[in-house]
């Protein structure tokens, strides 16, 4: 003890310190609040009641599940919601009720179902915010939207269900039947290589990216995450593959079926562009079928490519909140926005 005291005094006479962590921790930035329109309905979060008033006026119920600071969420209310052509359609066929996924409020989604707003997330498999869930006059999913939705790709949705196509017809065959405005000239990329049999065995991951000439969203996909060197370092864990989802080129598909990407496109039910589905050992890991920005987009990649997926299973937020945790700690801030 006497000696410990000698030690201590001799560190304070000589100005020295004992060496400690003194960066400060990184900030989450790039949060983008939304001011939901006031048209929105004022629920008491009975959505069994909402459907019943829906029901009367022959309307669908749409829940916005929505996250507060969510950039997605901002994009999606200032551009999906509060754009003239849609606002309309919206008002005149459904009642919008706002679900705060981390809120704690009270809902009942009928009679034997009632939870919290959070845990209503977790009932309907949200992964992406926003999310829009469209309920029939039987209280009945009948469509699920993940993620922000161009206003273009939104009007087709909101015309799907408010026809009642979803009764007889897929998505994606209803946006065929579409007229439909041409955005897009298919572009190459280093990364992209000639593969048709998804089924072959391989070392690295594989991520098949899905385009058409109608995608309004990828020409930003080629100009921004494609010229990304954070992206870029990302996609040299897989092998790359691009098809033309409207496209009757042969292909084989994981499972070793012939097929087309017209119709594996069709069999996912991946009718988001550009989409991207991210395949392991023979079996599909996840897909990236709505807009990221550039941090979410790279998580995801690495989620895969470096099968941090095999230590958390149930979801990339699960890795995403760890390897998040360490960037803060390291005194980096996280943009959201970019």
């Amino acid at each position: 003890m006497k000696y410990l005291k000698l030690i201590l005094s001799i560190f304070l006479l000589s100005g020295l310190t004992i060496p400690v962590n003194s960066a400060e921790p990184g900030k989450i930035v790039g949060g983008k609040a939304s001011t939901l329109p006031t048209w929105f309905k004022e629920s008491f979060l009975d959505i069994a009641d909402d459907v019943e008033e829906a029901k009367e006026n022959n309307k669908h119920i749409m829940l916005y599940m929505h996250l507060s600071g969510c950039p997605y969420c901002y994009k999606m209310v200032e551009e999906g919601f509060k754009n003239n052509t849609n606002t309309q359609i919206i008002k005149d066929n459904f009642d919008v009720v706002a679900i705060n996924i981390r809120g704690n409020k009270e809902i009942a989604l009928n009679e034997d179902l009632i939870m919290t707003e959070e845990e209503v997330r977790n009932h309907f498999k949200v992964n992406f915010t926003p999310t829009i869930v469209f309920l029939d006059q039987n209280n009945q999913l009948v469509y699920k939207v993940n993620g922000y939705r161009s206003v273009e790709s939104f009007k087709h949705i909101l015309n799907f269900v408010k026809s009642r196509a979803y009764k007889n017809t897929t998505l994606a065959e209803f946006i065929q039947k579409q007229k439909r405005t041409k955005y897009y000239q298919f572009r190459e990329h280093n990364s992209f290589q000639s593969i048709t049999d998804l089924s072959v065995k391989r070392d690295k991951p594989l991520l098949v990216l899905f385009e058409d000439k109608y995608c309004p969203l990828c020409n930003q996909l080629h100009d921004g995450h494609l010229k990304n060197p954070e992206i870029l370092k990302e996609l040299d864990l897989f092998d790359v593959v691009r098809f033309d989802a409207e496209s009757d080129q042969a292909i084989i598909d994981i499972d070793g079926n012939k097929t087309t990407p017209n119709e594996y496109v069709k069999k996912m039910g991946l009718n988001y562009r550009p989409g991207i589905v991210m395949f392991d050992q023979g079996a599909e890991v996840m897909r990236i079928d709505a807009l990221l920005y550039s941090y979410h987009f790279a998580g995801h990649l690495r989620y895969v490519g470096e099968r941090h997926y095999k230590q958390y299973p149930e979801s990339v937020y699960d890795y995403l909140r760890v390897y998040r945790q360490k960037i803060l700690d390291a005194g980096q801030n996280i943009d959201l926005s970019k």
